[in-house]
C-alpha cells in the first residue's frame, strides 16, 4: 500500500547559492515534515516531490559535499 504524505504545510526553501536566472533551475527542500524530506524541482512545483528519510537525505548531502573535495 502506498501512502501519499500530506505536504500542504511544507515550507519549501532553495539553496542560498542560487540566484538570478539560475534561481529557477534548482531543487527545493522542505525540512518541516516529520520523518520525511520532500524534494522538488523549482520549475515544476505542482508535481509530486521525491521523498527521502532524514538518514537517506543526510547520506546524500554528505556524499555530495565529500565529492567536491
Amino acid at each position: 500500500m502506498r501512502v501519499t504524505p500530506d505536504l500542504s504545510g511544507a515550507q519549501w526553501r532553495k539553496s542560498t547559492y542560487t540566484g538570478g536566472e539560475a534561481g529557477d533551475n534548482c531543487v527545493e527542500v522542505a525540512h518541516n515534515i516529520p520523518h520525511l524530506i520532500p524534494v522538488r524541482d523549482s520549475k515544476t512545483p505542482h508535481t509530486t516531490p521525491l521523498t527521502f528519510t532524514p538518514h537517506a537525505w543526510q547520506t546524500f548531502i554528505t556524499a555530495t559535499r565529500d565529492s567536491r573535495h
